[in-house]
Parts: structure tokens; sequence; C-alpha cells
């Protein structure tokens, strides 16, 4: 039988176009990858099934990476799985272990760096019935842009005590006259960030808001300390904003400048007429002042564009809000190739391989915003409803079961079969 290789493309105007009978590459991911992955796609293809009878059908191409590709083909991330994304376009995976000594520091990073994904695009929201920590997280809605690509995850850096790390000390000290007390013990690491790949990043997350409907973009930086990096980083991204999407969008800096020469009320007034006009409002604010706002007024945020560490530490602890990792669903995406991988943004758990207990949702709502991105937003919107309603009558696996009083405990496949039946 010949495979289907119907595949996705990108036209001229950077728009996907995706064929009804279409071919999606997966990763199934190590640990519990399998289990989750296992229940996941039944969701997925249910859902297709549902709600367009048959019009449309995703084929599952299976590519190899981490443990099962290492064990099969001695190569953590063979060249082929990188071949087959490249064609395809848009793919979904379950979660990688990071390989133990040398070689590939991170087999996601090196995917994102492959591909050129330099978005990281974390949604956050709370689900009805999901356990949380704090009073009111229905009032978490946000979408995280994480730069993917640049700052200290480029992953230049070099060990205290070799040879390496003492050339750039010299360096540093000789050349450019730092003031700093380098000794052997001292590591040494670089931090990039570049006009090109900050200004992408935030294009990318202005131009979702404006298509979302959303209210603001917010810069999250650390600019008031990493004044070269962090802050070029905000100071690009209102350049981008006035200079781009003048006529849609307002600026902090245009408030800051009304004040100055008019006074603080004819700012707020300014501002109030930009909303009201359904202009999206691009502000900034410091990291550390950001994670303790999303605590006291998480409902001020919406879209946050940031740099590749602080997206890191953001997303989790937004996610720690809603309910935990084990729902955060991710995805990396460069838009204008129109390539795309989405995740799992958990670990493997390799404790609970086959154990079929595991919460399968992080997968599911990465396939959910696989889905939307492909313009299948009905399918999307089924799943979740779907997942909504099972959570909300407190049919669970084993993370909110142990947080919740008088549920049901289900396994990862029984979870699975719940949601479907829902849709």
């Amino acid at each position: 039988m010949k495979e289907m290789t119907d595949k996705i493309t990108i036209d001229g105007s950077g728009k996907l176009q995706v064929p009804h009978q279409v071919s999606i590459p997966f990763i199934i991911g190590d640990g519990i990858g399998p289990d989750i992955w296992r229940a996941s796609v039944r969701v997925f293809d249910a859902a297709v099934a549902k709600c367009y009878g048959g019009e449309r059908k995703i084929t599952w191409k299976e590519v190899l990476a981490g443990e099962k590709a290492f064990n099969e083909t001695g190569d953590w991330l063979p060249e082929k799985t990188l071949t087959v994304f490249k064609e395809y376009l848009v793919g979904i995976k379950g979660p990688l272990t990071t390989p133990i000594g040398g070689g590939i520091r991170s087999l996601n990073v090196a995917l994102r760096k492959e591909l050129d994904l330099y978005v990281c695009q974390r949604p956050t929201k709370w689900y009805v019935g999901v356990p949380s920590p704090v009073k009111h997280p229905e009032k978490v809605d946000m979408v995280i842009f994480r730069e993917n690509t640049e700052d200290i995850y480029a992953g230049i850096e070099f060990a205290a005590g070799t040879a390496e790390a003492k050339r750039m000390q010299d360096f540093l000290k000789e050349d450019l006259n730092i003031d700093y007390n380098f000794t052997n013990t001292t590591g040494v690491g670089i931090k990039l960030v570049s006009e090109e790949g900050s200004k992408r990043l935030i294009r990318a997350a202005i131009e979702f808001a404006i298509r979302e409907n959303r209210k603001s973009v917010t810069l999250v930086h650390k600019g008031n300390i990493m004044k070269y990096t962090e802050g070029a980083f905000k100071n690009w991204g209102y350049e981008v904003a006035e200079t781009e999407f003048g006529d849609q969008t307002y600026t902090w800096n245009q408030w800051e400048n009304t004040k100055a020469n008019k006074g603080q009320d004819a700012a707020n007034a300014e501002q109030k007429e930009a909303e009201q006009a359904g202009k999206l409002i691009l502000k900034d604010i410091i990291a550390d002042n950001f994670l303790q706002q999303i605590l006291l007024a998480p409902q001020d945020y919406d879209v946050v564009a940031t740099l590749n560490l602080n997206g890191d530490y953001i997303s989790d602890a937004l996610a720690a809000m809603v309910g935990g990792i084990g729902i955060a669903p991710g995805g990396n995406i460069n838009y204008k190739t129109g390539h795309a991988i989405f995740e799992a943004t958990h670990g493997t758990a390799p404790r609970f391989a086959d154990t079929d207990t595991m919460n399968p949702c992080s997968v599911i709502l990465s396939g959910v915003m696989m889905l939307d991105y492909m313009g299948w937003h009905e399918a999307a919107d089924a799943i979740v409803n779907a997942v909504a309603t099972t959570i909300q009558e407190k049919t669970v696996t084993v993370d909110f079961y142990n947080l919740m009083s008088d549920a049901t405990l289900l396994k990862t496949s029984e979870f699975a079969d719940k949601i479907i039946e829902k849709l």
C-alpha cells in the first residue's frame, strides 16, 4: 500500500496550506511518553472524526528521537528525523530524555536550533475544577512568547578551570578591562541577544495578539541591570510596535512622552482613548516584579514577550498557578517558514513509564495548539471543551485525584476514554 504523503505547505503570503488528508510526524517520547501519546492520539483522531465526519483525517508518521532512536539506530537524534520535520512542516512530540555525558546537551534544544523555531509559545489558562495553589486561578489567561534561540540558552559557556575559560577570562580582563576577580573556579557563559532575534519574536507576539483580539503585549525583561541585552530587547520591542504597527498599537513609550509634554492626566486620557478604539497596548515590566504581579494581579497581563531564560521561569510559574506542568501545553514555531513542533512541556518521569497512570493533558492540549495552528479550530475547540468537562466532573488521573475530594481515579487510557465520550 502506498504511504500517504499529503504534507502541509506554506504559500508566498506565509499562510499554511493544509490538505484535508494530512500526514503529521510525531515522536512518541521517552519514559511516560508512550503511555500519554497512545492516550492523546486517540483523542485527536476521535475529535477530527467527530467534527469533520471523515472529510478530514490525520495519518500519523512516527519519527525517532531520544532513547528509542538510540536503541534502534545508535543516534539520539537521527538526521532522518530532522529531514522529515523540515519536509512536513508541522509535528508533535512527547517528552525526551537528555543524554548524559557528551554529545547533545538537550534534544529539545537541538530540534529548536535545527529548525530555527524561534518562538516558544506557552498558553496558560485555568480549567474549572483543576486544583490550584492560588485563590483566583480563573484570572490567569496568558500566552507566553519566549525567545527560543538566543540568551544564555545558546549554550556558549566554558567550565571553570578549563583552558577555554582561562582564555575568555584573560580576554575580558586584559583586552576589555573588565573589573572582575576571575579565579580558576570561575565558569564563563555568554548571553546573546540580537536585534533580529528580539524583533522577530516580539513581532510574532504582536501579530498573534492582534489576530486573536487580545488586549495587551507585555515585554518582560531585566533591562535595569542587563542594559545592553535585556534593556535592548525592551527598546527593540517598542521600536517594532511603533514603526510596524503604529496604527494598531499604543505603547507606554507614547504614554511617557505625552506625560512629559502634557501631564499625566493627558497621558491617561490618551491611553484610555486608545483602549476604547481597540488598539493593542504594548507595555513592559521588570522580570522579578512580573513574577510578583502574576500572583497579585494576573488579570492585568495577556500576551507576554520575553527572552529565553525569563520565559523558562515564567512559563513554569504560571503553569503551577493553573494546575502544574502536567497540564501545560507548548509549541515551538517559526512563523516565517511555517515549521512548528508542539510538545509536552514536562519531563519523562521514567519511574512511571508503562504504568498507564500519568496525566496526558500536556500532550493533548499541545495537540489542540497544533490543530489551531493548522486551522482545524472545530476539532481543537471540541477537545478543549471535552477536557474541561472531564476535569470538572472530577474524573481524573492520579495527579489531580490526590488534590481533589470525592474524585474518581482514572488510568491514563481511561482518562482518554472519558474525554472521547465527552466529544
